[in-house]
């Protein structure tokens, strides 16, 4: 298999066993599938079990993890290596060390035709660099993706226009937000992914609420309610939303009479 098809099989794998929302449940998966595996697919594997570390605080025991992977013999590991090293410094508070590993990471994906880890390295710049650069780094993440011949890589649209949206809408550009929100709606749509599209339906409410939108958000935030509850969940942002909303829409009434 040539690394590139490499690569792309690799992240298939990795995809099934990250749970974001529960690293610990995360890294007992990690753990398990890497001392299922051989070679580099197991050391492929421990660069995902270090970030689930990470993500719970042990950033000594993150850092022990990568240091006894062998990244100089392939460049895949080499590359993932450098980018949970990355975010294991930023997650510890130190984001100015990890610009030269997201830097790294970039230099070696794009020479290597990585494209979903390319991806990954811009936007974790992106929150790292200073803000004068942030627009032209998820920029050019947005057009890696949009011209990604992998599939994986193409799905990274989504999310970077949330995170434009959030940074226009952090600068009170709120007539960008809504529209970059409102794109990432659309590519959460094309992927299916139920609990992505809710959270992009929100943030289009959250910023009509900003722009004083407020009964076109509570009109979002109840459906979004309602499709919850018919399916058996809650969310306790929706849920503040609707009370942030119906407060505000009280006070606008009072007001007016």
């Amino acid at each position: 298999m040539d690394p590139i098809s490499r690569a792309q099989s690799h992240q298939a794998r990795i995809d099934t066993l990250w749970d974001f929302d529960d690293p610990a449940e995360s890294e007992r998966r990690f753990l398990d599938a890497a001392q299922s595996s051989r070679g580099l697919d197991g050391e492929i594997l421990l660069t995902q079990l270090a970030r689930a570390v990470g993500l719970q605080g042990r950033f000594d025991e993150a850092h022990a993890l990568l240091d006894e992977l062998p990244d100089d013999e392939d460049e895949e590991l080499r590359v993932r290596v450098l980018l949970e090293r990355g975010r294991v410094l930023n997650s510890s508070g130190d984001p100015g060390a990890s610009l030269p590993e997201f830097s790294a990471a970039l230099e070696a994906a794009e020479n290597e035709r990585f494209e979903h880890l390319a991806i990954d390295a811009l936007h974790m710049l992106a929150i790292v660099a200073a803000p004068p650069d942030q627009d032209a780094l998820n920029s050019r993440a947005l057009e890696l993706a949009s011209t990604a011949a992998d599939p994986r890589a193409r799905q990274w649209r989504a999310s970077l226009l949330n995170n434009m949206g959030w940074t226009s809408f952090d600068r009170g550009e709120l007539d960008a937000a809504l529209q970059l929100f409102k794109a990432a709606l659309a590519a959460r749509e094309e992927q299916g992914k139920a609990p992505e599209i809710v959270i992009a339906r929100w943030c289009i409410a959250r910023t009509l609420r900003e722009m004083g939108r407020a009964r076109e958000a509570l009109e979002i935030q109840l459906q979004l309610a309602d499709e919850l509850r018919a399916a058996g969940k809650s969310d306790r942002y929706v849920d503040d939303e609707i009370a942030a909303l119906r407060g505000r829409l009280s006070e606008d009434d009072a007001t007016a009479s």
